[in-house]
């Protein structure tokens, strides 16, 4: 079974929707918990999730008090999850949930020749605007210089993997940024697969081009020092007797 962990932060306007079609694809999807994580949120996003777990028991709500960033709530999310299988998305909808359905299809054709991997969905035809798009390609093509990870968008939250896996990851503040390296620095195998994009409908981008950019920088700097570490070895590099 699934745990889909999704933080949102002032998405009053959206959430109602995003749910709806979280639960029209557990058909097809072997979903049996959806965990909310409102990241500080200061609108009636708490109020809406409340309102809508009387109607879906498969909701679990989890609450920040104050604002904490995206990579401590997928953190909170999945700490408090009950299943092994995790999927992650953005509360503001611009990720398709019906993607969902692509990704896990795509996890059950790789399971019978991988045992430790991941399904990371890279955005096409993205549908943001021109200033936030241009940013996160530079931001996207120096990273994948710098790290060698030949990923062409971390960016996109929609990603399937192990809880376990993910939790042996260094956690840091905007590591969400860095999952698919960090994988692979730990003999992870890292599956793309393009998932489509769509443009916010209700509230506000958060998303600040200065801020991101003097963070990226620092964090990228972090993560550099960590690929310079000494990896572990890979099932590949030991020999049994």
């Amino acid at each position: 079974m699934i745990s889909v962990i999704i933080p949102v932060l002032n998405e009053e306007e959206s959430i109602e929707n995003l749910n709806l079609e979280i639960f029209e694809i557990k058909k097809k999807v072997p979903i049996d918990e959806v965990i909310y994580i409102d990241d500080g949120s200061t609108d009636s996003t708490i109020k809406k999730l409340i309102e809508l777990k009387k109607n879906f028991h498969e909701i679990k709500i989890l609450k920040h008090k104050i604002n904490k960033g995206q990579s401590a709530a997928f953190l909170t999310g999945i700490l408090n999850s009950k299943n092994e299988l995790i999927i992650t998305l953005d509360g503001d909808g611009q990720n398709p949930p019906f993607e969902i359905i692509n990704i896990w299809t795509k996890y059950e054709d790789e399971k019978k020749n991988n045992f430790r991997f991941a399904v990371i969905g890279q955005r096409t035809n993205r549908k943001d605007s021109i200033i936030k798009k241009m940013s996160s390609k530079i931001a996207n093509k120096i990273r994948s210089l710098v790290l060698s990870d030949n990923i062409k968008d971390t960016g996109c939250s929609l990603k399937l993997f192990k809880k376990k896996d993910y939790l042996n990851l260094p956690y840091f503040n905007h590591m969400h940024r860095f999952i698919p390296f960090l994988m692979m620095r730990d003999n992870i195998r890292v599956i793309t697969i393009d998932v489509s994009h769509r443009k916010r409908i209700y509230g506000k981008s958060k998303y600040d081009i200065i801020k991101r950019t003097v963070n990226g920088c620092i964090d990228l700097l972090g993560v550099l020092w960590l690929k310079l570490r000494k990896k572990k070895a890979s099932d590949e590099e030991i020999i049994k007797f």
